[in-house]
C-alpha cells in the first residue's frame, strides 16, 4: 500500500511539473545565483570549487597564453577563465597581449555573480613588437593591496626580457597588525634566455626584500620556463623553497614551466599545500578545448592568514590599502 502511495505521489509531481512547463514560463533564470548559508556565492553548476578551511589564502599564477581580444570574444573560453580565477584569492597573470584594456571587462565577468574581485596591471613590456603585461587579480573580500607600492623592477643592464611586476598585499581576517603581508613578484621569463634570467631573479629576490618596506615574505611566481631543478642562482639562495615539484604544468602534461618560489624560513606562513589546477580533468575538456584557454595550467600554493603562521605575531610594517 505504501509503495502504491509513493508511486501515485511521484506521478502527481511529474504531471504537475509537465502542466506547469506547458502553461507557464519563469523569467530571469539567467540572473539566478545560489548562495551558501555562510553568504558566499556557490560555483557555477558543473564547475569545480576549491575547498577552503577558512584559515588560509590561495595564491596562484596563470600564464593565459596570448590573452587578448580573441579570447575575450569567445564566451566559452571566458567562462572557463572566470571560473578558474574564482578558485583563488589572488592570481598573478602573465602574457596579457591586448593593446586595449581587457582586464576591466574580464574582472566584470568574474564579478557577474556577486563576487568582488579587483585588479592592478603593469606596463606593456618586451624587446620585440609583441609586448606583454602582468596583472594581479584578487578577491577584495580576502586580500587588500597597497596601490602606492606597486612597481616594475628596474633592469638597467637589460638582463630580463620583461621586468617583473611587484605588488604588496595583506590578507583580510585577522587584526591588521597580525595579518600576513607579502610581496609578489610576477615574472614571465624568455624561454631562450632562462639561464641569464633565473640568475638575475636571484638579485631581484634580494632587491625586493630590501626595497624599503621591510617585507621578508617575498614570493616570486610566474612562468619560469624551467623546472625546479634548473632555477639557477635563484634556486641557490639560502633556504629557498619552491611549491611545485615533479609535475607538469603545461596543458599537454609534458613540461614543468610554472612555479611559486619563496624563502622557507622567512615565509613560514606556507602551509605546505599546493597544486596544479588541471583544466582538462576539472572541466572535462579535451586537450584541444583546454588549449583554447591556455597552453599553461594554473599553479597555486596556500598560506596562513596569520603573520608568521600563528596568532599573536605582530606585523609592524605600515600598510596603505587605498582602494581604487
Amino acid at each position: 500500500m505504501r509503495r502504491l502511495f509513493l508511486l501515485a505521489t511521484a506521478a502527481a509531481i511529474a504531471f504537475g511539473g509537465w502542466f506547469f512547463s506547458q502553461n507557464f514560463t519563469i523569467e530571469g533564470l539567467d540572473r539566478l545565483t545560489l548562495e551558501r548559508r555562510d553568504g558566499s556565492a556557490a560555483s557555477t553548476p558543473g564547475m569545480p570549487n576549491v575547498s577552503r578551511d577558512g584559515n588560509s589564502v590561495r595564491i596562484a599564477s596563470f600564464n593565459i597564453q596570448v590573452f587578448g581580444q580573441s579570447k575575450m570574444s569567445d564566451p566559452r573560453v571566458v567562462s572557463l577563465l572566470v571560473e578558474i580565477v574564482r578558485q583563488f584569492d589572488i592570481v598573478a597573470i602573465q602574457e596579457i597581449r591586448s593593446k586595449q584594456d581587457i582586464m576591466a571587462r574580464f574582472v566584470d565577468q568574474i564579478n557577474a555573480t556577486g563576487r568582488h574581485y579587483d585588479y592592478v596591471i603593469g606596463p606593456r613590456l618586451g624587446r620585440s613588437s609583441s609586448k606583454e603585461q602582468y596583472a594581479f587579480v584578487f578577491d577584495t573580500a580576502s586580500i587588500e593591496i597597497d596601490r602606492h607600492a606597486l612597481y616594475t623592477v628596474e633592469d638597467p643592464d637589460d638582463l630580463l626580457h620583461r621586468e617583473p611586476l611587484v605588488g604588496w598585499f595583506r590578507v583580510r581576517g585577522p587584526p591588521a597588525t597580525e595579518a600576513f603581508t607579502f610581496s609578489l613578484v610576477n615574472i614571465h621569463t624568455d624561454p631562450d634566455e632562462t639561464d641569464q634570467e633565473l640568475d638575475a631573479l636571484a638579485d631581484v629576490f634580494r632587491a625586493v626584500q630590501r626595497d624599503g618596506r621591510g617585507e621578508d615574505d617575498v614570493i616570486i611566481l610566474g612562468d619560469l620556463n624551467v623546472d625546479e631543478a634548473n632555477l639557477g642562482r635563484l634556486g641557490e639562495i639560502s633556504n629557498i623553497r619552491w611549491a611545485v615539484s615533479g609535475v607538469a604544468t603545461n596543458t599537454r602534461g609534458t613540461k614543468q614551466y610554472d612555479n611559486i618560489v619563496f624563502s622557507g624560513v622567512a615565509t613560514s606562513e606556507y602551509t605546505g599545500r599546493w597544486g596544479v589546477f588541471d583544466m582538462i580533468r576539472q572541466f572535462n575538456l579535451t586537450v584541444d578545448e583546454a588549449l583554447k584557454v591556455s597552453d599553461h595550467q594554473p599553479v597555486w600554493a596556500e598560506f596562513s592568514l596569520q603573520e608568521g603562521g600563528q596568532p599573536g605575531r605582530i606585523a609592524t610594517r605600515p600598510f596603505d590599502a587605498t582602494s581604487r
